[in-house]
């Protein structure tokens, strides 16, 4: 049995890198559109966030709900053309209310639409932690949402619960709170079971807990409770805690602060750790031998450039594992290298600004990066 009350739950405010998932239900009313109030409330939340020094993400379901108003289509089921189009009117629509809402108070936004494919795709998911992590860098709140115009039933995730969680985990966020349609994870379902409880804090998810995931509780929510229990397995091996929460009050994350019903997952360790332990569990696919100077530079917590490496073995490809050897040969410690074996064999012991006149684009300047290494 989960441990209820033993763990102490995490508090919002004290988040470094915070995602919030939206769903869909929360910010579109099927009748009368975009819920603007609810969304301006939200805002105020997200701006506050920002003030205490927290990084945002921000996934965010309605693009299809907002899109089909809009076009008009009839309730019930879509097709997946239907959907496909619904998406590509209300997507662009969606990314407006949140740069509208977010500007007044100083806040860029960015668009990110993704598929299960960016994450499998070991070179897609670089390219998309790199882009996140730039922006995040520069101040921004990214909003993120699956790409429906182009997502099929088989490379969809087909909950935003999911995609979040793997959000979290790919930005290395340390709390995640699903905004929702339901206040928490309950022994059974509460509109079934009146001796259902909910647990304020779920420490391990065992196979008790996995049992108690039944249906969805309100039928609006796609995936349910089994998809945010999904969710969580994946967030909190990450290193991430994760919460849901009845989202539908304004100003959920301040209500979410102070003591709102809600269910939170406890991640066993942070997510830099969570990641670094991912790594040193991986096959190294070859090898790169290092000078003097970039031993002391990973050492002293430096990314590996090219201009330290004095040989290159194996054959890999972007973003597999390598290991790192010192001059004498003796192995420093793992990394996922942003080049293949041809293009680092190309550019080992060059500075990085010459990568673009031997490669002939313009590539990253750090073979491996220390985020993305285990010295």
């Amino acid at each position: 049995m989960a441990t209820v009350t033993q763990a102490a739950a995490p508090d919002v405010r004290a988040a470094k890198r915070l995602v919030v998932k939206i769903g869909s239900a929360l910010l579109v009313d099927r009748r009368a559109g975009l819920k603007q109030g609810w969304l301006s409330a939200l805002a105020l939340d997200v701006a506050e966030a920002k003030l205490r020094g927290a990084d945002v993400v921000l996934v965010s379901s309605g693009s299809i709900a907002l899109g089909r108003k809009v076009l008009d289509l009839p309730d019930g089921a879509l097709t997946l053309e239907q959907s496909q189009a619904a998406a590509a009117v209300g997507q662009i629509r969606l990314a407006r209310a949140y740069e509208e809402v977010l500007a007044p108070h100083g806040i860029t936004t960015a668009q990110v639409l993704v598929t299960l494919e960016d994450t499998t795709d070991r070179r897609r998911y670089l390219n998309s932690r790199a882009t996140m992590e730039t922006l995040l860098s520069l101040g921004v709140v990214p909003i993120v949402n699956e790409n429906d115009t182009v997502a099929t039933d088989e490379i969809r995730f087909g909950d935003n619960d999911r995609l979040a969680a793997q959000i979290a985990v790919t930005v290395g966020a340390d709390q995640l709170v699903l905004l929702s349609d339901v206040d928490g994870f309950y022994t059974a379902n509460p509109k079934e079971d009146a001796s259902a409880t909910r647990f304020d804090v779920i420490e391990t998810i065992t196979p008790e807990i996995e049992a108690m995931a039944g249906d969805p509780i309100s039928g609006l929510s796609k995936g349910g409770m089994k998809t945010k229990l999904l969710a969580a397995r994946t967030a909190v091996q990450g290193g991430c805690a994760m919460a849901i929460m009845e989202g539908s009050a304004l100003r959920p994350l301040q209500a979410l602060a102070q003591g709102a019903n809600r269910t939170w997952f406890v991640a066993g360790s942070d997510p830099q750790l969570a990641r670094k332990r991912w790594i040193s569990a991986m096959k190294p696919k070859g090898e790169l031998l290092l000078d003097a100077g970039a031993v002391t530079a990973l050492r002293a917590g430096k990314s590996l450039l090219p201009a330290g490496v004095t040989k290159v073995s194996g054959a890999f490809g972007r973003g597999e594992p390598v290991a790192i050897l010192s001059p004498e040969g003796v192995v420093l410690g793992k990394g996922l290298v942003r080049y293949t074996s041809a293009e680092a064999k190309q550019i080992a012991g060059h500075r990085s600004g010459e990568i673009a006149s031997i490669l002939g684009y313009q590539g990253r300047a750090a073979l491996v990066h220390r985020d993305d290494m285990v010295v």
